[in-house]
């Protein structure tokens, strides 16, 4: 088949299908999360802080907007790269946080379990196994867009 949109090939696209069923997967992990829990300001920052450490410009743009949108700051969104090193966030936040940048990285297996024990003291059974299935459905949303070159359009007005 023909490479699609001038040379890219999006793979959403090219396997709808496969497409279809990541997203299932994502609305299944925020539903998980949303049971365990989790407000959507913590869900959208997950996804952000995540797409942050991947260099997806496509999902940190759609992103930041919804955290936005659902009542999150522009000084905690700013300084969210450095949140080990404020105290906008709650233990709740950073334990989830810690936990999606261990995943994310995949570090040795030393540190790892050490990530991983962190967040279980600050997270319940439900919402460790929910901070998870974000973590890993957002990766693979990710990995999608940058392997697509999904583009970002500027929005501003003139």
């Amino acid at each position: 088949m023909e490479p699609l949109h001038g040379g890219k090939l999006y793979l959403d696209k090219q396997h709808p299908a496969l497409w279809r069923a990541l997203n299932g997967m994502g609305l299944k992990a925020k539903e998980a999360a949303e049971a365990a829990g989790l407000d959507r300001i913590l869900i959208e920052l997950l996804y952000v802080r995540i797409s942050q450490l991947n260099g997806c410009a496509y999902c940190l743009n759609l992103h930041v907007g919804q955290a936005l949108e659902h009542g999150e700051t522009q000084q905690r969104i700013a300084v969210l790269p450095a949140w080990r090193d404020t105290e906008v966030f709650t233990p709740k936040e950073r334990a989830a946080l810690a936990l999606a940048e261990a995943v994310t990285e995949l570090a040795g297996a030393d540190e790892l379990e050490r990530e991983l024990a962190e967040a279980r003291t600050g997270l319940s059974d439900d919402e460790f196994s929910a901070v998870n299935w974000l973590v890993i459905t957002m990766n693979a949303f990710n990995r999608v867009s940058i392997v697509s070159r999904h583009p970002v359009r500027n929005n501003r007005r003139k």
